[in-house]
């Protein structure tokens, strides 16, 4: 079930979600607006060949209020809020249709899960022809809430967890290529 406005203010209020920053504005219908922070990784394409899913990708940090994307470019960036999410919700992270109208596509592979706490590290591609300034402190994304049908058995206690900024891929810790018990994603 999507959680409405109504139910978010409610949950926000008693603590079941938490989302800090937040300004009334943001809450819309049945999502939250969240706003970009003013720290990005581009990927180093100086220092490797080749990306693989087995070895450190080596990002150059960005800290700024603004950032041109040029064309067919990524950029990873962060949320200025830090969310939290109880052990029987679910968020997904959908990109602004403004913003998607522009040619700037917004992701973070499009879930967050049970028991997730931290910034969101979202996916920016310009697939515009034209370079695109984004600013932060502007709504880029949004998250659209739903209640599990029950807790969890095994909550979100990932890699990603607890993170602040934007995080690059830290892929080669998957189980298959450190041949190591499952580890959550």
């Amino acid at each position: 079930m999507i959680i409405s406005d109504i139910t978010l203010r409610e949950y926000l209020k008693n603590g079941t979600i938490g989302i800090d920053p937040l300004e009334d504005y943001q809450i819309q219908p049945a999502s939250v607006d969240l706003r970009l922070g003013n720290h990005f990784l581009v990927v180093d394409e100086h220092s490797t060949e080749i990306i693989t899913m087995d070895s450190p990708i080596h990002y150059r940090e960005i800290n700024k209020d603004e950032i041109i994307v040029p064309p067919q470019s990524f950029v990873l960036a962060t949320t200025m809020e830090c969310i939290r999410l109880p052990d029987n919700m679910t968020a997904f992270v959908e990109g602004r249709s403004s913003i998607g109208r522009m040619g700037l596509f917004i992701q973070n592979a499009g879930w967050v899960d049970p028991g997730f706490e931290g910034e969101i590290t979202l996916e920016v591609y310009n697939a515009n022809s034209l370079p695109i300034k984004i600013s932060s402190g502007r709504r880029i994304c949004q998250l659209v809430f739903a209640q599990m049908d029950q807790t969890t058995l095994n909550p979100y206690r990932g890699k990603y967890q607890g993170q602040r900024k934007a995080r690059g891929s830290d892929v080669r810790q998957d189980f298959e290529l450190t041949n190591q018990p499952k580890v959550q994603a």
